[in-house]
């Protein structure tokens, strides 16, 4: 199990992969994100990008899976307080594998519960041509 002492900043820790879909873009983004590029792939052929695309809020759920399988629900985590710098740096396409991982950029122990320690990482996605799709930080509780 996973706990605020086995993180350090400068940390590297590989996720796994995830393949798209047709079916599985086209459902979150009828779902969570019903733009036509992401629900339509006639509409999506006429769109700048040519072909259906996956929200980058379905990126974020990718990573978020992966990030679940590679080690939080094996972990002590307890709650995050949120995500900044959501950057979606090219699009993911039907077919696309992404990869990612987590580079732990600080730790401390909280000045106000001091059961818990606060571990702030990048996560980034990456298709299989190497092309970054997505940066984040994250911010999660662990406990000690």
């Amino acid at each position: 199990m996973w706990r605020f002492n086995d993180f350090e900043a400068g940390q590297l820790i590989q996720l796994g992969q995830y393949r798209l879909t047709a079916a599985e873009i086209i459902e979150f983004g009828s779902r969570y994100d019903p733009q036509p590029m992401h629900t339509d792939p006639v509409a999506a052929a006429h769109s700048p990008m040519g072909e259906l695309i996956a929200s980058g809020w379905h990126s974020c759920a990718i990573a978020m899976r992966l990030l679940c399988d590679a080690f939080i629900t094996d972990s002590s985590s307890v709650a995050a307080p949120g995500v900044d710098h959501v950057r979606w740096l090219a699009p993911v396409r039907p077919g696309d594998t992404v990869s990612g991982q987590c580079r732990i950029q600080a730790t401390r122990l909280s000045r106000s519960k001091p059961d818990r320690g606060v571990v702030t990482a990048e996560v980034s996605l990456q298709r299989q041509d190497t092309v970054e799709v997505l940066r984040m930080e994250t911010t999660a509780f662990y406990l000690v």
